[in-house]
Protein backbone atom coordinates (compact mmCIF):
# COMPACT_ATOMS: atom_id res chain seq x y z
CA UNK A 1 0.00 0.00 0.00
CA UNK A 2 1.71 3.27 -1.10
CA UNK A 3 2.13 5.83 1.68
CA UNK A 4 2.08 9.55 0.86
CA UNK A 5 3.04 12.20 3.43
CA UNK A 6 1.80 15.76 2.84
CA UNK A 7 4.29 18.09 4.56
CA UNK A 8 3.12 21.68 4.67
CA UNK A 9 1.74 24.63 6.58
CA UNK A 10 -1.73 25.96 7.43
CA UNK A 11 -2.97 25.35 3.89
CA UNK A 12 -2.15 21.66 4.33
CA UNK A 13 -3.56 21.72 7.86
CA UNK A 14 -6.77 23.15 6.38
CA UNK A 15 -7.21 26.63 7.87
CA UNK A 16 -10.58 28.11 6.90
CA UNK A 17 -10.14 31.84 6.14
CA UNK A 18 -13.84 32.49 6.78
CA UNK A 19 -14.15 30.95 10.23
CA UNK A 20 -10.56 30.61 11.46
CA UNK A 21 -11.33 26.96 12.20
CA UNK A 22 -10.11 23.82 10.46
CA UNK A 23 -11.87 22.43 7.41
CA UNK A 24 -13.24 18.91 7.75
CA UNK A 25 -10.99 16.06 6.57
CA UNK A 26 -12.95 15.52 3.37
CA UNK A 27 -12.63 19.22 2.48
CA UNK A 28 -8.89 19.62 3.04
CA UNK A 29 -6.83 19.05 -0.10
CA UNK A 30 -5.00 15.96 1.24
CA UNK A 31 -8.39 14.39 1.96
CA UNK A 32 -9.60 15.31 -1.53
CA UNK A 33 -6.43 13.80 -2.96
CA UNK A 34 -7.03 10.58 -1.00
CA UNK A 35 -10.54 10.34 -2.42
CA UNK A 36 -9.33 10.74 -6.01
CA UNK A 37 -6.38 8.35 -5.81
CA UNK A 38 -6.76 4.69 -6.75
CA UNK A 39 -7.71 2.36 -3.90
CA UNK A 40 -4.90 1.34 -1.55
CA UNK A 41 -3.16 4.67 -0.98
CA UNK A 42 -2.51 5.89 2.56
CA UNK A 43 -2.35 9.69 2.86
CA UNK A 44 -0.80 11.18 6.00
CA UNK A 45 -1.44 14.87 6.71
CA UNK A 46 1.51 16.70 8.27
CA UNK A 47 0.33 20.31 8.11
CA UNK A 48 1.29 22.87 10.76
CA UNK A 49 0.12 26.47 10.89
CA UNK A 50 3.04 28.87 10.54
CA UNK A 51 5.55 26.27 9.34
CA UNK A 52 8.45 27.64 7.29
CA UNK A 53 11.04 25.83 5.19
CA UNK A 54 14.18 26.38 7.28
CA UNK A 55 13.59 29.68 9.10
CA UNK A 56 12.85 30.37 12.78
CA UNK A 57 9.82 32.59 13.40
CA UNK A 58 10.36 34.78 16.49
CA UNK A 59 6.59 34.97 17.08
CA UNK A 60 5.81 31.24 16.72
CA UNK A 61 7.92 28.55 18.34
CA UNK A 62 8.92 25.26 16.69
CA UNK A 63 7.74 26.17 13.19
CA UNK A 64 11.03 25.50 11.39
CA UNK A 65 10.22 22.78 8.85
CA UNK A 66 13.78 21.48 8.78
CA UNK A 67 13.84 20.72 12.50
CA UNK A 68 10.86 18.36 12.40
CA UNK A 69 11.37 16.82 8.97
CA UNK A 70 13.66 13.92 9.93
CA UNK A 71 11.54 12.85 12.95
CA UNK A 72 8.48 13.08 10.71
CA UNK A 73 10.04 10.85 8.07
CA UNK A 74 11.23 8.35 10.63
CA UNK A 75 7.88 8.17 12.39
CA UNK A 76 5.92 7.42 9.22
CA UNK A 77 8.46 5.22 7.42
CA UNK A 78 8.32 3.49 5.04
CA UNK A 79 7.11 6.42 2.92
CA UNK A 80 6.72 6.16 -0.85
CA UNK A 81 6.21 9.85 -1.59
CA UNK A 82 6.47 13.20 0.20
CA UNK A 83 4.31 16.03 -1.17
CA UNK A 84 6.14 19.14 0.00
CA UNK A 85 4.37 22.52 -0.09
CA UNK A 86 6.06 25.21 1.99
CA UNK A 87 7.31 28.75 1.50
CA UNK A 88 4.30 30.94 2.19
CA UNK A 89 5.28 31.73 5.79
CA UNK A 90 8.84 32.42 4.70
CA UNK A 91 7.46 35.52 2.97
CA UNK A 92 6.78 37.28 6.27
CA UNK A 93 8.68 40.55 6.21
CA UNK A 94 10.37 40.14 9.59
CA UNK A 95 12.16 37.01 8.32
CA UNK A 96 14.04 39.14 5.76
CA UNK A 97 13.99 36.53 3.00
CA UNK A 98 13.48 36.68 -0.74
CA UNK A 99 12.13 34.20 -3.27
CA UNK A 100 15.54 32.75 -4.10
CA UNK A 101 16.36 32.12 -0.44
CA UNK A 102 12.95 30.53 0.14
CA UNK A 103 13.47 28.21 -2.82
CA UNK A 104 16.88 27.25 -1.47
CA UNK A 105 15.20 26.48 1.85
CA UNK A 106 12.75 24.17 0.09
CA UNK A 107 15.69 22.60 -1.73
CA UNK A 108 17.35 21.86 1.59
CA UNK A 109 14.23 19.95 2.66
CA UNK A 110 14.28 17.98 -0.58
CA UNK A 111 17.91 17.09 0.10
CA UNK A 112 17.03 15.78 3.57
CA UNK A 113 14.22 13.64 2.16
CA UNK A 114 16.40 12.26 -0.62
CA UNK A 115 19.25 11.51 1.79
CA UNK A 116 16.95 9.64 4.17
CA UNK A 117 16.30 5.94 4.25
CA UNK A 118 12.64 6.54 5.00
CA UNK A 119 11.35 4.87 1.86
CA UNK A 120 10.66 1.20 1.15
CA UNK A 121 13.79 -0.95 1.34
CA UNK A 122 15.67 1.86 3.12
CA UNK A 123 15.64 3.90 -0.06
CA UNK A 124 14.56 7.55 -0.14
CA UNK A 125 10.92 8.51 -0.76
CA UNK A 126 10.04 10.23 -3.99
CA UNK A 127 9.31 13.96 -3.73
CA UNK A 128 6.61 16.10 -5.32
CA UNK A 129 7.55 19.75 -4.75
CA UNK A 130 4.51 22.03 -4.91
CA UNK A 131 4.97 25.77 -5.36
CA UNK A 132 2.50 27.47 -3.01
CA UNK A 133 -0.18 29.76 -4.38
CA UNK A 134 1.09 33.37 -4.27
CA UNK A 135 -0.28 35.45 -1.44
CA UNK A 136 -2.37 38.51 -2.27
CA UNK A 137 -3.18 41.68 -0.37
CA UNK A 138 -4.85 40.56 2.84
CA UNK A 139 -5.36 44.04 4.25
CA UNK A 140 -4.81 44.73 7.93
CA UNK A 141 -4.96 41.06 8.88
CA UNK A 142 -2.22 40.20 6.41
CA UNK A 143 -0.09 43.03 7.75
CA UNK A 144 -0.59 41.83 11.32
CA UNK A 145 0.66 38.37 10.34
CA UNK A 146 3.71 39.91 8.68
CA UNK A 147 2.67 39.62 5.02
CA UNK A 148 2.94 43.30 4.07
CA UNK A 149 4.81 43.43 0.76
CA UNK A 150 4.67 39.64 0.42
CA UNK A 151 2.83 39.58 -2.94
CA UNK A 152 5.77 41.31 -4.60
CA UNK A 153 8.32 39.03 -2.90
CA UNK A 154 6.29 35.96 -3.88
CA UNK A 155 6.13 36.71 -7.60
CA UNK A 156 9.35 34.89 -8.64
CA UNK A 157 8.99 32.02 -6.14
CA UNK A 158 7.35 29.43 -8.39
CA UNK A 159 10.04 29.88 -11.04
CA UNK A 160 12.80 29.38 -8.50
CA UNK A 161 11.07 26.32 -7.04
CA UNK A 162 10.77 24.82 -10.51
CA UNK A 163 14.54 25.26 -10.90
CA UNK A 164 15.08 23.55 -7.54
CA UNK A 165 12.89 20.62 -8.56
CA UNK A 166 14.83 20.20 -11.79
CA UNK A 167 18.15 20.43 -9.96
CA UNK A 168 17.16 17.95 -7.24
CA UNK A 169 15.44 15.54 -9.61
CA UNK A 170 11.95 15.64 -8.15
CA UNK A 171 8.47 16.19 -9.55
CA UNK A 172 6.97 19.68 -9.56
CA UNK A 173 3.52 21.26 -9.47
CA UNK A 174 2.70 24.98 -9.46
CA UNK A 175 -0.41 25.47 -7.32
CA UNK A 176 -0.59 29.09 -8.42
CA UNK A 177 -1.55 27.92 -11.91
CA UNK A 178 -4.57 26.11 -10.46
CA UNK A 179 -6.00 28.16 -7.60
CA UNK A 180 -5.91 31.52 -5.86
CA UNK A 181 -5.87 32.42 -2.19
CA UNK A 182 -9.04 33.68 -0.54
CA UNK A 183 -9.62 37.45 -0.71
CA UNK A 184 -10.62 37.27 2.95
CA UNK A 185 -6.99 37.13 4.10
CA UNK A 186 -4.88 36.73 0.94
CA UNK A 187 -3.09 33.67 2.37
CA UNK A 188 -5.40 30.68 2.80
CA UNK A 189 -7.48 28.53 0.45
CA UNK A 190 -11.26 28.37 0.47
CA UNK A 191 -13.09 25.05 0.17
CA UNK A 192 -13.35 25.21 -3.62
CA UNK A 193 -9.60 25.79 -3.94
CA UNK A 194 -8.91 22.79 -1.72
CA UNK A 195 -11.06 20.68 -4.03
CA UNK A 196 -9.24 21.79 -7.18
CA UNK A 197 -5.78 21.39 -5.67
CA UNK A 198 -6.56 17.99 -4.18
CA UNK A 199 -7.73 16.65 -7.54
CA UNK A 200 -4.70 18.04 -9.35
CA UNK A 201 -2.24 16.59 -6.85
CA UNK A 202 -4.01 13.22 -7.03
CA UNK A 203 -3.64 13.21 -10.81
CA UNK A 204 0.08 13.92 -10.61
CA UNK A 205 0.63 11.40 -7.83
CA UNK A 206 -1.17 8.71 -9.83
CA UNK A 207 1.04 9.48 -12.83
CA UNK A 208 4.17 9.23 -10.68
CA UNK A 209 3.25 5.79 -9.42
CA UNK A 210 2.30 4.65 -12.91
CA UNK A 211 5.85 5.34 -14.11
CA UNK A 212 9.03 3.42 -13.18
CA UNK A 213 11.00 4.80 -10.28
CA UNK A 214 13.97 6.80 -11.65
Amino acid sequence: MPTVVCYGDSNTWGYDPASGERFAPDVRWPGVMRRHLPPGFEVIEEGLCGRTTIFDDPFMEKRNGLDYLTPCLDSHAPIDLVVLMLGTNDLKGFLNTDAAQIARGAGRLVEVIKASGAGPGDLAPRVLLVAPTPVTDGGAQGELWGFAGAPERARPLAGFLRMVAEDKGCAFLDAGQLIQTSPLDGVHFDAAAHQRLGRAVAEQVARLFASPRP
